[in-house]
């Protein structure tokens, strides 16, 4: 069997949430507003498939760019780039200042 190369490979373990809180979304990820400006933290919940980025961008910081529908336009340095990625409000958080 040829080995699977998709989008979320190798992050059996990376992308796995503690035993006792396997269960979706807290309805307040949705109620939470991010300004144009704001710096975010991305941290993919692997419950939610949809609008997720990939594995690279977790945990990096980024900056609110615009909104864009339901998702925010966040801007990423990765080695010398600039990346922007379209996410969904359940993998971004607000960084502590």
């Amino acid at each position: 069997m040829a080995t699977s190369r998709g989008f979320r490979r190798k992050s059996r373990g990376y992308l796995l949430k503690p035993k006792g809180s396997r269960s979706g979304p807290s309805p307040d990820i949705y109620l939470r507003e991010y300004g144009v400006g704001e710096r975010v933290i991305i941290a993919i919940n692997p419950s939610v498939q949809k609008g997720s980025a990939h594995r690279r961008y977790h945990g990096k910081v980024g900056e609110v760019v615009e909104k864009r529908g339901r998702a925010y336009v966040v801007a990423v340095k990765l080695g010398g780039k600039e990346k922007r990625l379209a996410l969904l409000p359940d993998h971004i958080r607000g960084v502590v200042v």
